[in-house]
C-alpha cells in the first residue's frame, strides 16, 4: 500500500471511528435521561375540592385527574418515576378512615407510586394510629409505594417505639431502595426535617439530624449500589429565610443528591433551585398541581433539569375512570363509620355563602384581622356556649392560629366536607378524628401576652398567627419586640368594650393542638413569653386532655363547633343557612398602627421592653469597657516598644 493509499485508508479509520464513537455517546446520553413526576403534601385531598386557587373560586384536584396525567405521561414514556415528600395524608374526610381503609397509601400504589416518605402528619393518629394503618395497608395486599425514612432512630426504643418499629418492618420501610427507570438505576431515599418533627406533639420517634443521616445514606448508597442518580424525598420544606430553609441547606451540604423532592413547607416553585449538581423542586400542596420534569445526564456524570413543569389539576382535566372507582369504594365507610355519629353526611350542605373569605394564605402573609379567622373563632364561642359541658361560665376568648386552619370557603354552598377540610387535623382522647376544643383559664396579664405573641412572635413563626373572639388589640410593627402591643381589650357580644383586669381569670376556648404547641412559642421568645393554663380554680394544668370540652359524653370537635355554627345562620329563601352580611367586612379585632415617630415607637415601654434595653444597655457598657481596657493595653505596649 503507498503512503497516499495509506493516508487515506487511515482518514475513512479515523472518520468511522469518531462517528461510532459520536453516536454512541449520543445512544449514551439518550439513555440516560428519565422522566419524573411527584407530589407532596397530598393531605388525603383524594377527590377534587373547590377553594381559592389563583385569585379564583375553583374546583381542583383529586387522585383521579393525578392519574390521568400519570397515565398521559406514560404513553410515551413507560419509564416514567413517580414519587411522593410525604404528608400523604390527614386533610380531609378520608383521613377519617385512615387507620381501617388505609386510603391514601392504597391508591397512590395503585397509581403506580414508586415511592413516598412520612410528613409530620402521618402521626396525627398517634403511634397508635400509624402502626394500625401500616397494617392495613399491608394486609390488603394491594400494590403499595414503597415507604422510605432514613433518619428515625430505633437504637433506644421504649414499648412505643418497638410497636412501630414492628410495624416498619411489616410494611417494609427502608433507608433506600433502588429502582431502574430507561436502563438507569436511581436511588431513592426519604428523610424527616427538624421543623416538621416540631410540628408533630403526637410523635413518639426520636429522629436524627437529616443532613447526617442524609450524608450517612449516600455514602452508603455509594459504597454498595452502581447508581446513575440519588432522588431524596425530603419532608424538611424550604424557606425564606436561608437559616430555616432546610432542604437548601440539604442541597449545600450533600452536594452527592442529584434532586430533592421537597414536602411540608407546601412551596410552589415554579422554577427549580438549584445548588450545583443539585435540584430542589415543589408543586404545593393537596395535589393542585402536580410536577413532572426531566432530567438528563451531563457531560461530568451529574444531572440537570431540561424540563420543568406544573400542571394544575384544574375541571379540564378527566378524571381516570379506574381511580374514580376505587375513590367511591373508600368513600361508601366515611357516612356511615365517621359522620353518622355526629349526625351529617359528607355532602350536606350546612349554609350558602356570598362572600369572599380570605384565604389561608392570607392568614399567613397578612398580619392583620381576617374574616375567615372571625368566622372560625366566633364558631368556637358558638359551639362551647351552647354544648352541655358542666361549666356554665360563658366563653371569654376564643383562639385560632393559623397553622390549624387548612383551608377557605368560596361562594356558594358550604357543605360538611368543605367544613371539614377547613378543619381537618388530629384525633382525640377518644381515638376519634378530630381535634376536640379545650377550655382553660387565663389571667388578664397572660391574654395580654397571647396578644404579644401574635404582635412579636408571629412574624418568626407564621402558624402562630392568632386569630380570636372576644380579645381585641391594637399593634404597632415599628415598636421593639415584646412591647409591639399599645391596645387590649375584651369586647361583649355586641361589640362594646370591656377593659382586662391583669389578676381576674378569664375562660379561653382553642383546639387541643394549639395547647399543645404553646411550649413552642415559649421557646421561640427564649421563655420571655410564658403563659400557664388554669384551671377554673387556678390551679396549674398537668394534662390537656382534662381540659377537653364534652356536650354530653362525646368530644366536642372543633371541625364540628364550625359546623353546628354555620347551620345556625338565619335561613334564606330556599331554606337553607345564609352566611351574615357580618362577615363581609372586618371589625377591628386586630388593628395595625402604622406609626413610625420616635414618641409612638418608644411610649409605655413594658416590662419586656424594659428588660431589653437593660439588657442592651449592660451589653454595650461591657462592650465599651472592653474595648477601653484594650486600648489602654495597646497604649502600654506602645509605650514601651517606644522606650
Amino acid at each position: 500500500m503507498n503512503h497516499k493509499n495509506k493516508k487515506r485508508t487511515t482518514f475513512f479509520l479515523t472518520f468511522f471511528f469518531c462517528m461510532l464513537t459520536c453516536a454512541g455517546v449520543l445512544q449514551a446520553k439518550e439513555s440516560k435521561e428519565v422522566e419524573i413526576v411527584f407530589t407532596h403534601d397530598l393531605h388525603s385531598h383524594i377527590n377534587s375540592f373547590s377553594t381559592v386557587y389563583d385569585g379564583k373560586d375553583t374546583n381542583i384536584g383529586g387522585f383521579a385527574r393525578i392519574e390521568t396525567i400519570i397515565k398521559e405521561k406514560r404513553k410515551d414514556n413507560p419509564g416514567l418515576l413517580v414519587v411522593d415528600g410525604g404528608d400523604f395524608s390527614m386533610g380531609t374526610l378520608f383521613q377519617t378512615v385512615f387507620t381501617t381503609q388505609a386510603s391514601e397509601l392504597r391508591l397512590l400504589g395503585e397509581m403506580g407510586y414508586d415511592a413516598t416518605t412520612f410528613g409530620n402528619h402521618e402521626f396525627d393518629y398517634r403511634s397508635e394510629g400509624l402502626n394500625e394503618m401500616l397494617y392495613t395497608a399491608k394486609n390488603s395486599g394491594d400494590p403499595l409505594p414503597e415507604l422510605l425514612l432514613c433518619n428515625v432512630d430505633f437504637s433506644n426504643e421504649n414499648e412505643v417505639q418497638k410497636s412501630v418499629h414492628d410495624a416498619f418492618d411489616a410494611y417494609g420501610v427502608k433507608k433506600y431502595v433502588v429502582v431502574e427507570k430507561n436502563g438507569m438505576k436511581i436511588a431513592l431515599l426519604g428523610v424527616f426535617g427538624k421543623d416538621a418533627l416540631a410540628c408533630a406533639p403526637t410523635c413518639d420517634l426520636t429522629f436524627t439530624d437529616p443532613v447526617t443521616a442524609v450524608k450517612d445514606t449516600v455514602a452508603e448508597i455509594q459504597k454498595n449500589e452502581q447508581v446513575d442518580m440519588i432522588v431524596c424525598l425530603s419532608h424538611c420544606g424550604t424557606s425564606e429565610n436561608a437559616k430555616s430553609s432546610e432542604d437548601e441547606i440539604l442541597a449545600q451540604k450533600v452536594p452527592e443528591l442529584d434532586l430533592i423532592i421537597s414536602g411540608h413547607s407546601h412551596t410552589l416553585l415554579e422554577e427549580p433551585i438549584v445548588y450545583g449538581d443539585t435540584s430542589i423542586v415543589s408543586c404545593g400542596e393537596y395535589g393542585k398541581n402536580v410536577g413532572t420534569l426531566i432530567m438528563q445526564q451531563k457531560e461530568n456524570g451529574r444531572f440537570r433539569i431540561t424540563d420543568y413543569e406544573l400542571i394544575p389539576t384544574t375541571a379540564d382535566i378527566a378524571d381516570d375512570a379506574q381511580t374514580a372507582q376505587s375513590i367511591s369504594e373508600y368513600e361508601k365507610t366515611i357516612d356511615t363509620d365517621y359522620l353518622a355519629q355526629f349526625g351529617y353526611t359528607s355532602n350536606q350542605v350546612l349554609a350558602h355563602n356570598t362572600y369572599e373569605f380570605d384565604t389561608v394564605e392570607d392568614l399567613y402573609q397578612t398580619h392583620t384581622e381576617h374574616n375567615l379567622g372571625d368566622i372560625m373563632s366566633d364558631a368556637y364561642v358558638y359551639g362551647v356556649d351552647h354544648a352541655c359541658t358542666g361549666d356554665d361560665h360563658p366563653v371569654d376568648v376564643a383562639i385560632v392560629p393559623s397553622g390549624t386552619v387548612r383551608d377557605t370557603y368560596v361562594t356558594g354552598d358550604i357543605t360538611v366536607s368543605d367544613v371539614f377540610n377547613s378543619f381537618s387535623l388530629g384525633i382525640g382522647e377518644d381515638k376519634i378524628p378530630g381535634y376536640p376544643l379545650i377550655s382553660v383559664y387565663l389571667s388578664g396579664q397572660e391574654l395580654r401576652t397571647v396578644a404579644e405573641i401574635d404582635a412579636s412572635i408571629s412574624d418568626l413563626m407564621q402558624t402562630a398567627r392568632l386569630y380570636m373572639s372576644g380579645l381585641n388589640f391594637t399593634y404597632n410593627p415599628h415598636r421593639l419586640i415584646l412591647n409591639r402591643v399599645t391596645d387590649a381589650y375584651l369586647t361583649n357580644p355586641d361589640g362594646s368594650r370591656i377593659e382586662i383586669e391583669d389578676d381576674k381569670l378569664y375562660r379561653v376556648v382553642a383546639d387541643l393542638y394549639s395547647g399543645q404547641m404553646l411550649s413552642a412559642v415559649t421557646d421561640m421568645s427564649k421563655g420571655l413569653l410564658s403563659i400557664v393554663p388554669k384551671n377554673a380554680d387556678g390551679t396549674t394544668i398537668e394534662d390537656y386532655a382534662d381540659c377537653i370540652v364534652m356536650d354530653g359524653k362525646k368530644e366536642l370537635k372543633a371541625w364540628a363547633a364550625i359546623a353546628s355554627y354555620l347551620e345556625s345562620f338565619p335561613e334564606n329563601e330556599d331554606g337553607v343557612a345564609e352566611i351574615p352580611e357580618y362577615y363581609s367586612k372586618l371589625h377591628d379585632r386586630k388593628m395595625v398602627e402604622d406609626k413610625t415617630d420616635l414618641v409612638s415607637r418608644i411610649s409605655h415601654p413594658n416590662k419586656y421592653a424594659v428588660l431589653i434595653v437593660a439588657v442592651v444597655v449592660v451589653l454595650t457598657a461591657l462592650l465599651i469597657t472592653v474595648i477601653f481596657v484594650i486600648c489602654r493595653i495597646v497604649r502600654k505596649i506602645w509605650r514601651k516598644r517606644k522606650k
